[in-house]
């Protein structure tokens, strides 16, 4: 009977020891996969960070290209789109290794290409740069080009009015008077009122080589004494001013001296002081008086 009990008691230990190994190997298993996964997920975490890290700095790269607008905004900012819609995916992912596997993937074709998009902006920055420096160059030729024709505008300027100066037709000589008319048709100068006839107006039209050759006219002005306008009394508007004539002369000119001589009739002439004028459009470019007795 006791050896029976022992042989029961021994055989229970042993089972109880295999039945305790195995509790202990799979324990150790268990802690050991336990680890592993930890492991695996923390590392998983580690490379959800770094691609997310990574698309940003993408971003960040896509930005600072963009905002240099060499002219390939267009395909930078297609490009620029992917990489935040890859970053939202990636932020969204719970930790699985395989699905970083990919991201890393998708991260590095978008990385080539940017690497590519960058040379290219870069060579644009540099021709930009250099269409800038001709630009730059260009518009301070075209400065200086337009200083120098503003100085030439004014030298053309200043020789045109020098021109027009000299071009202008000086009056000279200028005789006024009242005349008797014999009946041998001779004049007789006077300063009777009553027994003037006529009243002449003489001058001369110098000599000018750079002046305008063909008709040129002259208004002539007589006032009497009572500041009426004698003769033909007609005006001529000249833009905000206007002139009354007696009568109107006009001379055919070829550079060379012209003598004028032009008489007004009329009977009852007014004592006093008479004023005659010669003008030249609207310019006065010569006057004299005259009394009557």
């Amino acid at each position: 009977m006791s050896t029976s009990s022992n042989k029961g008691l021994k055989a229970g230990v042993v089972i109880l020891s295999l039945l305790l190994l195995g509790a202990i190997g799979y324990i150790v298993k268990l802690s050991s996969d336990i680890k592993n996964t930890n492991a695996e997920l923390t590392q998983t975490v580690s490379e959800k960070e770094s691609v997310i890290a990574d698309l940003e700095a993408l971003k960040i790269t896509y930005d600072q290209a963009i905002a240099e607008k060499t002219g390939l905004e267009t395909e930078l900012e297609a490009e620029r789109q992917k990489v935040i819609k890859l970053l939202e995916e990636v932020k969204k992912e719970k930790a699985n290794s395989a699905a970083m596997g990919n991201y890393k993937k998708r991260y590095q074709e978008l990385e080539s290409k940017m690497k590519t998009l960058m040379l290219e902006n870069e060579q644009l920055k540099q021709e930009n740069e250099g269409l800038v420096q001709v630009i730059d160059s260009t518009n301070t030729i075209l400065f200086e080009e337009r200083e120098y024709n503003q100085v030439l505008l004014g030298q053309n300027e200043e020789l045109s009015k020098m021109v027009d100066e000299a071009s202008k037709l000086s009056i000279l000589n200028l005789k006024t008077g009242a005349y008797k008319v014999r009946n041998s048709g001779k004049e007789v100068e006077t300063e009777r009122a009553r027994r003037a006839d006529v009243l002449k107006v003489q001058f001369t039209v110098a000599e000018n080589k750079v002046a305008k050759k063909g008709d040129k006219n002259y208004y002539v002005q007589i006032i009497d004494g009572k500041m009426n306008v004698l003769g033909d009394k007609k005006t001529v508007h000249f833009e905000d001013q206007s002139l009354t004539y007696s009568f109107e002369t006009t001379v055919d000119y070829n550079n060379s001296t012209v003598n004028v001589s032009e008489t007004l009739k009329g009977s009852d002439f007014e004592k006093g002081l008479y004023h005659v004028h010669i003008f030249d459009g609207n310019e006065l470019v010569a006057s004299q008086s005259f009394s009557l007795k």
